[in-house]
């Protein structure tokens, strides 16, 4: 039997250190830019040490790609949640999203996809930051060609990539315009678009 002391309790200290400095990693590199922050914001914010932060990860590029990560799997939860109430239809499935995208992304201080910004902030090939974001966008783009498939599309690929185009374009418009802003027809749009595809 361990003791109160045991390795156990001590061992678990790291990882809420490496838990809260993921989470506040998270909100600082969405919010103002992963380049914009430094490590030392990062540790002082979180309520940690530098050589916690290097213990949990070897380098700012790590933590960047498991911020990605992070990001990735929240959009695909957003993404999917629509599925459980239209199970069986791809495409109320997806306007269903894409509505709820087009209220946040048309709302004042919207900071539009964390990976579309990567992306952006990391043009280089072989950076963790643009091969992570650039992965999760090719996901989408596949997620989308099944979806249109599923909705009889004439043309799948074609259709998947106008949508996407769509969505990225919310992304930036949402940032560039706010309330008000061009993304607010990102729904009626992209039912136009599947209408005229199928």
């Amino acid at each position: 039997m361990r003791s109160k002391s045991s390795p156990d309790i001590s061992s678990d200290a790291p990882r809420r250190a490496a838990d809260r400095i993921r989470d506040t990693a998270f909100d600082l590199f969405y919010r103002e830019g992963i380049r914009a922050v430094g490590v030392e914001e990062i540790v002082n914010q979180a309520g940690v040490t530098k050589p916690s932060l290097y213990r949990a990860f070897e380098s700012k590029d790590e933590l960047i790609a498991a911020y990605l990560r992070d990001y990735d799997q929240r959009f695909c939860q957003r993404f999917e949640a629509p599925g459980t109430d239209h199970p069986d239809d791809p495409r109320e499935h997806l306007l269903a999203y894409l509505d709820r995208l087009a209220r946040r992304a048309s709302r004042d201080g919207y900071r539009g996809c964390g990976l579309t910004n990567a992306v952006i902030e990391y043009p280089h090939h072989d950076h963790p930051a643009h091969q992570v974001a650039v992965e999760s966008k090719q996901h989408l783009r596949e997620r989308l060609r099944e979806m249109c498939r599923g909705m009889d599309a004439r043309d799948p690929e074609e259709l998947a990539d106008g949508l996407l185009l769509l969505i990225e374009g919310s992304y930036v418009s949402g940032q560039a315009f706010g309330e008000g802003g061009p993304a607010r027809v990102l729904g009626m749009m992209a039912r136009r678009l599947i209408d005229a595809s199928t």
